[in-house]
């Protein structure tokens, strides 16, 4: 059995990591709409960071990178699963909290962003608020900003891997 090599196995492992991206957003859509659990205004910059590393890694696909662009690439695609990962762990750190630790539920994530300058929705929307501390779902013992973390620190990991591995 012959294991690709080079460019071709690169974009592999791109549209290996478009696909892990693309399950993603589609059991975040279908926990939402079948299975009814809403997301709070963190769950949704998560869905955006997780879109955002599935653009990258379908263009680093499609796009036949040198030496440099892989790098460009593949750090582009770190960046953005860390910014999500970050966001994870926040979420994480707030559901981890004590009841009645966290402010009471505030104003829509919609409502912010007509009456709010950007900086201050997201100033707000990382301190956190009561929606963003109850977990509904849990798979293995951990709650979905768990998973989310886990998954892209995983593909910021594998956009590195397969960017910036010799050609």
């Amino acid at each position: 059995m012959r294991v690709a090599s080079g460019a071709g196995a690169a974009r592999t492992g791109n549209l290996a990591g478009f696909a892990v991206c693309v399950a993603l957003l589609g059991y975040a859509l279908y926990s939402q709409h079948a299975l009814g659990l809403e997301p709070c205004p963190l769950c949704i910059l998560q869905r955006i960071a997780v879109l955002f590393t599935g653009i990258l890694f379908l263009g680093a696909a499609l796009h036949r990178a040198g030496r440099a662009g892989a790098i460009a690439w593949g750090s582009l695609i770190a960046v953005v699963a860390a910014i999500g990962a970050a966001i994870a762990a926040r979420h994480v750190w707030i559901t981890a909290q004590p009841p009645g630790t966290v402010a009471e539920c505030g104003a829509s994530l919609d409502y912010m962003l007509d009456v709010l300058p950007l900086r201050e929705v997201l100033a707000k929307v990382l301190t956190g608020s009561g929606e963003c501390g109850k977990v509904d779902w849990r798979f293995l013992g951990l709650s979905m900003p768990a998973w989310v973390l886990a998954w892209l620190l995983a593909l910021g990991a594998w956009g590195l891997f397969v960017n910036l591995r010799r050609r």
